[in-house]
């Protein structure tokens, strides 16, 4: 698979040795080939892949949920934290259904449907979007710290 990904970048039926040859051979070093955004259309050998939480977003793209940005957000480059940060959930908790918070102690902004432990989503429901949103976000683990400026 890394191999088709990296030959979606106009260097078709490469493999490992000969892609990194072609990369210097353009300038570019095989870092940098490996930082250039998945894009939402590739179609691999055996098909769409995608992850779950980009299957969720496609949805939401197809939905309309990203607006006039749509055409410049690659979900493919979102993470589980990426997906339930942006504002795209209820912020008035009154308008959330009565059972949602009702036996429980500690008041949710969202509702958690099952599960013996409460859920955590640090930065739930708090980023705008953005054109050409993740794409150039660094990912270390294990805090995948976000700078501010992404």
């Amino acid at each position: 698979m890394l191999n088709e990904d990296l030959n979606f970048v106009s260097m078709q039926g490469l493999d490992l040795p000969d892609i990194l040859v072609e990369v210097e051979k353009r300038g570019s070093s095989f870092a940098k080939l490996l930082t250039i955004p998945e894009q939402d259309d590739w179609v691999y050998s055996d098909g769409k892949s995608t992850s779950c939480i980009a299957f969720v977003l496609e949805m939401y793209k197809e939905a309309g949920l990203f607006g006039p940005l749509a055409s410049s957000i690659q979900v493919t480059e979102f993470t589980i934290k990426d997906a339930y940060s942006l504002k795209f959930f209820e912020n008035d908790t009154n308008r959330l259904p009565k059972w949602c918070n009702a036996d429980d102690t500690v008041k949710l902004p969202f509702c958690q449907i099952l599960g013996k432990y409460r859920m955590e989503l640090p930065g739930y429901n708090a980023m705008d979007i953005y054109a050409h949103m993740n794409e150039k976000c660094p990912s270390m683990p294990p805090k995948y710290y976000r700078p501010q400026s992404c």
